[in-house]
């Protein structure tokens, strides 16, 4: 049995300061705390139910539908964490909601991006499976926040996303007097290349430990820079928040309608309508 050193989280979790009952089983998860605010903004109420270090937790409901917000602060360590203790506490979706880098040509400032999987060039989900396990989000996510992007109208993109350990030499920029990171005069490119959409630091360690733990996990951030074309903006956080928020109470519709008709899983054959 292990020790309270070892597990410090009955009840109380020791970095979200939150318990069972506390948050929903849907959860937002933003970067930085001070989009928790304007998350919640859309909602139809909410009420703070934790906030300890970089990690602020909310729980309300957009149109009816339970759900909360907890920010995971920067990189996938911490988001791991978030993870973690969310689990715990009963959460069973999870929809990470951010901003990012695209490096396709075609994506604008203020697009979204919804993550369809994720290339691990962060080490946190290392530490949990083998290098080559692949890091895909949940379909049924994935579908809710493509049918909420078409119904606020807002432009998206989907495809696969890179998470990274850093936001300089890590994502190819040049670091303090210029340092150069071995590769990184290559590295845009080389992704480019391969397809891959965006870059940004969270996404594959939260897709990751949700198959891990068979939970759903999903991603939409919005585009502040285009690699590609140099076109730098904060425009559009709104959007990624308002499309995840409205996500979340379609995908509780899926689950009424799994349940109506005695199915597991959302398919083609079935209908939000």
């Amino acid at each position: 049995m292990p020790g309270d050193s070892e597990d410090p989280n009955e009840g109380e979790q020791y970095h979200l300061e939150v318990e069972p009952g506390d948050v929903a089983d849907a959860v937002l998860l933003p970067g930085n705390p001070e989009r928790v605010p304007k998350i919640t903004a859309f909602w139809d109420d909410s009420e703070e139910v934790g906030h300890h270090r970089e990690y602020r937790t909310v729980t309300g409901t957009y149109e009816g539908a339970p759900i909360s917000v907890t920010s995971t602060g920067i990189g996938s360590p911490s988001a791991a964490i978030a993870v973690e203790e969310l689990a715990r506490v009963g959460a069973d979706t999870l929809l990470r909601v951010g901003s990012c880098g695209a490096i396709q040509p075609e994506m604008s400032v203020g697009d979204l991006v919804i993550t369809t999987g994720a290339v691990r060039q962060e080490g946190t989900s290392a530490e949990y499976v083998r290098e080559d396990y692949p890091s895909s989000a949940d379909h049924e996510v994935v579908s809710a926040l493509i049918a909420a992007a078409e119904r606020l109208g807002y432009d998206y993109h989907t495809g696969i996303t890179m998470s990274a350990d850093s936001f300089y030499a890590g994502q190819g920029r040049p670091g303090f007097e210029g340092f150069e990171a071995a590769g990184s005069d290559r590295l845009v490119d080389d992704l480019r290349e391969a397809n891959v959409a965006n870059i940004e630091m969270e996404a594959s360690a939260i897709l990751t430990l949700a198959n891990v733990y068979d939970l759903r996990a999903g991603a939409v951030c919005t585009v502040y820079a285009n690699r590609e074309t140099g076109e730098f903006r904060t425009e559009g956080e709104q959007r990624a928040a308002e499309t995840a928020s409205l996500a979340v109470k379609l995908l509780a519709r899926m689950d009424e309608i799994k349940r109506e008709r005695g199915v597991d899983r959302w398919h083609a054959g079935l209908s939000l309508e």
